[in-house]
């Protein structure tokens, strides 16, 4: 696993500071791969291994990353089957994208290079800014699960030179570190392939699908005075 990439810093109040830019992410893969985990143990450092697989939610939460205050819009996606036209509508809603397997599923390996073809095929037909490649980070999840394992180290590396995206295995229930180092990964990627553009973070047109799924700010559950929350009840921070 590379680990280049430094760690974003807390928040704190400084009057040198750049305005906030935001960040879009969409988490990509199989149903049960940890997309939520991840997401949830990046937000609130907490793992949650009880969850609902068919919810999709748009989580904001904010960070520095390299002196920048970013605002991370991440769509975590449900990964179940849906037709062309709901994915095509969450790839160009995002910047950049997690494509996330777990180690001790191999279907959901096998899934992987389809959708790296598809974000890269929706990418370069959308005219977005950048480079031909958009900003992917492949993501192996589970790795604590050794016992368990399907997919090897080797098979993750060999899949990432074939496709030239980053690669990272990781554990998001062992270390709030791993699920840290993805999205400053992904914010990197995003950065070093948008230099070359005078504005990069542009402001999108949201579609009516995007519209419907619901959102949580990050510092209304960081907020909850350490209350246990379900995937389950996601309602209760929903904000339109």
């Amino acid at each position: 696993m590379n680990s280049n990439f430094p760690l974003p810093r807390p928040l704190r109040k400084s009057t040198s500071l750049s305005p906030a830019k935001t960040l879009r992410i969409v988490m990509l893969g199989q149903s049960a791969v940890g997309k939520t985990a991840i997401t949830v143990r990046f937000i609130t450092r907490r793992f949650i291994g009880d969850y609902d697989p068919t919810l999709e939610t748009i989580y904001r939460h904010a960070a520095i990353m390299e002196g920048e205050f970013v605002n991370f819009e991440i769509l975590d996606t449900a990964g179940q089957e849906e037709d062309s036209l709901q994915i095509e509508e969450k790839i160009k809603w995002g910047d950049g994208f997690l494509i996330v397997y777990s180690v001790t599923d191999r279907c959901s390996f096998d899934e992987v290079m389809r959708l790296c073809f598809l974000v890269n095929h929706i990418h370069s037909n959308s005219k977005k800014v950048g480079t031909d490649q958009p900003p992917v980070v492949i993501v192996a999840n589970k790795k604590d699960l050794e016992f368990d394992r399907m997919v090897s180290t080797d098979d993750g590396e060999n899949l990432s030179r074939a496709l030239k995206f980053p690669f990272y295995e990781i554990s998001a229930r062992d270390c709030v570190e791993d699920t840290v180092l993805v999205f400053s990964a992904v914010y990197n990627e995003f950065i070093k392939q948008t230099a070359t553009s005078p504005c990069p973070f542009k402001k999108k047109t949201v579609s009516k699908l995007i519209e419907k799924i619901p959102k949580i700010q990050a510092n209304s559950v960081l907020a909850s005075s350490g209350r246990s929350f379900s995937f389950n009840s996601f309602k209760d921070y929903t904000s339109e």
